[in-house]
C-alpha cells in the first residue's frame, strides 16, 4: 500500500466530478488500500478518491477509535435521507479548518464493495455526516460550499494565513 498525496483547496481538481467505477479488479483493490493507508496516515476519518486526484466514485471511511471498522463504498448513491444535524466538519483538503455544516441525520446508501457486490448501508450521526461529506467530493463539492459567503470568506482567509505562517516557519 502507498500513502498518496492529498490535494488541498483551492486545487481545481477538487471540483472534478468523479466517474462511476466499471471494472472491479486488483487495481481497484490497490486504490482502496491506498485510500485507507492515506486516510490513516493523515489521521482522517474519511477520504474520497477525488482528494488524491483519482476521479472515480470511490470513498473510504473509518470512524472507529481502534481503526478496525473500515468501510469502502464504490459508486455510492443515497437512497434515503432523514432528519437533520449540525456537525463540526473538517477536511483533509482543508488542513486545520473546521466549520458547522447541516446535513441529514440518517442516510441509506446503496453502493458496491471492492469486489463489485452490491451493499446497502444505513447509518446515522457522525458516520452519516462523513459519508455525505465524502460523496460531495465525488461530485466536486467541498464542505465550505455549504457556508454563508461571509463564513466561507473568513475560513479561507484563515487557511491562507496558516499557509503563509507555515511557509515562513
Amino acid at each position: 500500500m502507498s500513502v498518496l498525496s492529498i490535494l488541498e483547496f483551492p486545487d481545481p481538481r477538487l471540483r472534478t466530478r468523479a466517474t462511476p467505477v466499471t471494472v472491479f479488479d486488483a487495481k481497484l483493490g490497490q486504490l482502496v488500500g491506498d485510500l485507507y493507508e492515506t486516510m490513516y496516515a493523515a489521521n482522517g476519518v474519511g477520504l474520497a478518491a477525488t482528494q488524491v486526484n483519482v476521479h472515480q466514485r470511490v470513498l473510504v471511511a473509518d470512524m472507529s477509535e481502534d481503526r478496525k471498522q473500515p468501510l469502502a463504498l464504490i459508486n455510492p448513491e443515497i437512497l434515503e435521507r432523514n432528519g437533520s444535524q449540525v456537525y463540526q466538519e473538517g477536511c483533509l483538503s482543508f488542513p486545520g479548518l473546521y466549520a458547522d455544516v447541516t446535513r441529514a441525520l440518517r442516510v441509506k446508501v446503496r453502493a458496491r464493495d471492492v469486489d463489485g457486490k452490491e451493499l446497502v448501508v444505513e447509518v446515522e450521526g457522525p458516520l452519516a455526516v462523513c459519508i455525505q461529506h465524502e460523496m460531495d467530493h465525488l461530485d466536486g463539492k467541498v464542505f465550505v460550499d455549504y457556508l454563508s459567503p461571509l463564513k466561507r470568506s473568513l475560513l479561507l482567509k484563515r487557511l491562507d494565513k496558516q499557509r503563509k505562517q507555515a511557509a515562513t516557519a
